[in-house]
């Protein structure tokens, strides 16, 4: 019985692992909207709150 849990346990495991290795779509669109100076993200076309990211 403990073998049986182990191994589903271990099992469950390795489908998240390649869940998680998964590319997630719009990620590259996302970290685009980050301000480079202060991290912050940036709503709207303006500038960010910083004063010093641009676009």
């Amino acid at each position: 019985m403990i073998f049986k849990i182990v191994t589903l346990f271990l099992i469950g495991m390795g489908v998240l692992a390649m869940f998680g290795k998964l590319k997630v779509p719009g990620a590259k669109r996302l970290a685009s909207a980050k301000c480079r100076h202060c991290g912050r993200y940036r709503i709207g076309r303006g500038k960010c709150p910083c004063g010093e990211g641009k676009s």
